[in-house]
């Protein structure tokens, strides 16, 4: 391929293009073919943090690490294609829950495996980030830094065009591709051209596996599971099926014990949350159903359904389909019903690479239990199902219930196939002589309490567990280690505030996402004009910088405080409660205020960096710090990580107060 000749700005639009698209399928691709790394999306987030701030710390570096970029992304898809990076998972800690099955004959242990994938992607976006910081530096920084926001923009915005179509991964690794061959040299080597050949090749390899598809969730595998049936796989993990109902009675599968528990009423309109392929679907129309409103947040599960299932159920007329979050769903719904199912709703990924949030962490808190009640009717029924690990986790939510309903729930529990996994039906009604119950849930002494809105760690027992600290600390050690083999950690002390401007940021980015996702559903769509929304509004911000002539950082950063703590005074229930074009108004105000003001202070202070890359590195790498900080909200909560952020802001502002009268400042050329 021929290099593409372009000016330093042109040329900075592309590297940062190229920047955020290439972490974009490094998160989601990673995530699908690495099982741990669907719980842990952030993970491969904060190595391309790392990575980007030791490529611009190694920009006078003799040795041109772009050449590299191709072969690296090769090997790393051959390994986890072939399995050689495929872990062993347990399906929980004791205290943490993953919900996985079915890996890889090539496995190895969490320890062995994540530093390798840790290292990797490190490298990998060291290599984009050099060639990044090449230009950058021949650019004033505050020019250098819109037109980096601008190429990321692009970035996601072409990403997200690309997961809205289905595209598959070698779509991903065509265009990364592209991009590195025609900014690289202008002839590749050998080494960079049997790199692109590798990775592309293996991604279409991958992408043209019969039976499979790409959502913007998951990576789909399906099969013939005989006796009419289909077996559904995503991420690598059996997640699913299509069979017929008649094969429900047989099997004693949980698709009937709701109607079971109902004893002869049938239930008029029912709502499935959870909807997939269609299996509890065809159990309500099985039951005499007059009307069933489907809810399924996958678009490819609910059309493989349509297209799969024995019974049909998507083509019978008294069934409405909606695409969409199923919390967001209650949210706006004026429906009531006799029988709301929430059915075998766990994903196996996380809402984005910016959280530990989980696509139905809001289905399971105590404020959405009280959401489902109200669109009962007054004799209606709840029931909730899964193939549950923990009896920890049965308890949790049976109490959610019995807090919602002021009665004990129904608890219906059979053995499974699998030793040690079987299913358990929670039925709770506000009229508890709707239940032919046999058995009511006994709350033990030890029953952990309700995940809320604020905390929606449902698969989490409680407290900091130690498997997060551990990883945590490694993290930051990695960091630190690679900081001090780039070059010397006492040439970023000048910066030490823009480190610490980068930790907070990170954390207004994350409770922004997640903040969203509860307020307007935890979709891929939601996610993606977050963090469009961020990045428009970082780039106004910088427009408003060049602009016009602005006083120094100090009064943003008042400006800056009075926003974080409107933002935090005013609670997500407030906004909830609110119509929906108010609601997106007042939240988008609450979001993005302090991101604009935050960006107008950090502008003033980069514009007038004696040494932009190192400036731009230190603030990559509080990043860092910022992500690992995300998980204090365990602990906390998402609404006080605002308070963290603050905190940390006002350590910013410390140390460029005492650093105005000691630096010398001087013009980046």
């Amino acid at each position: 391929m021929t290099t593409i000749r372009l000016g330093p700005r042109a040329r900075l639009l592309a590297l940062s293009f190229l920047s955020l698209f290439t972490e974009l399928a490094l998160i989601r691709w990673a995530g699908s073919n690495i099982v741990y790394l669907s719980y842990f999306s952030n993970f491969v987030l904060l190595a391309s943090f790392l990575g980007l701030g030791l490529g611009f710390l190694l920009a006078q570096h003799r040795v041109r690490l772009f050449a590299y970029l191709l072969p690296l992304l090769g090997v790393f898809v051959l390994a986890a294609l072939a399995g050689g990076l495929s872990i062993q998972v347990p399906e929980s800690t004791g205290d943490v829950i993953f919900f996985t099955a079915g890996q890889s004959l090539l496995t190895a242990p969490v320890g062995a495996v994540l530093p390798i994938v840790f290292v990797w992607v490190t490298a990998i976006m060291a290599c984009v980030g050099q060639e990044l910081a090449r230009e950058f530096r021949l650019l004033p920084p505050l020019e250098a830094y819109r037109i980096d926001i601008l190429g990321s923009l692009a970035g996601i915005v072409t990403f997200t065009l690309l997961s809205f179509l289905g595209t598959p991964p070698v779509v991903w690794g065509l265009v990364v591709a592209a991009g590195a061959l025609s900014l690289g040299s202008a002839r590749p080597s050998r080494l960079q051209a049997a790199g692109a050949a590798c990775f592309v090749v293996a991604l279409a390899v991958e992408s043209f596996q019969a039976d499979s598809a790409w959502s913007p969730y998951y990576k789909i595998r399906w099969f013939d599971a005989g006796g009419g049936s289909v077996a559904v796989d995503v991420n690598g993990v059996p997640h699913q099926g299509a069979h017929a109902v008649s094969r429900s009675r047989s099997a004693q599968d949980p698709y009937l014990a709701p109607y079971q528990l109902m004893g002869t009423r049938i239930p008029s309109n029912v709502l499935v949350i959870g909807a997939g392929t269609g299996n509890d679907v065809a159990a309500a129309l099985y039951q005499g159903a007059s009307h069933v409103d489907a809810v399924e947040i996958d678009p490819f599960l609910q059309k493989l359904g349509a297209s799969v299932h024995p019974d049909h159920p998507y083509q019978d007329p008294r069934v409405s389909v909606y695409i969409d979050d199923g919390r967001a769903f209650l949210q706006h719904t004026t429906s009531t019903y006799d029988l709301i199912l929430f059915a075998l709703p766990d994903s196996l990924t996380l809402v984005s690479g910016q959280s530990s949030l989980r696509l139905e962490s809001y289905l399971f808190t105590a404020e959405a239990a009280a959401v489902a009640r109200a669109h009962l009717r007054a004799d209606g029924v709840f029931a909730e199902y899964n193939f549950f690990r923990q009896q920890w986790l049965v308890d949790r939510l049976a109490g959610t219930l019995q807090d919602a309903y002021r009665e004990a729930p129904c608890l219906l529990e059979e053995e499974g196939t699998v030793p040690g996994v079987g299913f358990a039906v929670l039925v709770a009604s506000l009229d508890p002589e709707q239940i032919a119950c046999s058995s009511r849930w006994q709350r033990p002494a030890d029953t952990a309490p309700p995940s809320r809105d604020d905390q929606p760690f449902l698969y989490v027992r409680g407290g900091f567990p130690s498997f997060y600290l551990v990883t945590l600390i490694l993290i930051l050690l990695a960091a630190a280690l690679g900081t001090l083999l780039a070059g010397s950690p006492m040439t970023l002390a000048p910066y030490a505030d823009l480190f610490f401007m980068g930790a907070a940021f990170l954390l207004m980015e994350t409770k922004n996402v997640v903040q969203f996702a509860l307020l307007f559903g935890t979709t891929w769509f939601v996610n993606a004009l977050v963090f469009a929304g961020i990045l428009v509004t970082v780039a106004l911000a910088i427009e408003v910088s060049r602009r016009w002539k602005l006083p120094g950082p100090t009064p943003f950063y008042l400006l800056l405080f009075i926003a974080i703590l409107a933002a935090w005074l005013v609670p997500p229930a407030y906004l909830l409660a609110l119509p929906f074009g108010a609601r997106l108004v007042a939240a988008t105000a609450l979001a993005f205020g302090p991101v604009f003001v935050a960006n107008l202070a950090f502008a003033q202070r980069f514009r007038d960096t004696g040494d932009s890359l190192k400036a731009f590195a230190t603030n990559l790498l509080g990043a860092i710090l910022g992500g690992c900080l995300e998980y204090s909200a365990l602990v906390i909560g998402y609404r006080d990580l605002l308070l963290v952020a603050g905190a940390l802001y006002v350590i910013a502002f410390v140390l460029y107060r005492r650093g105005q009268g000691t630096a010398t400042i001087r013009p980046a050329v």
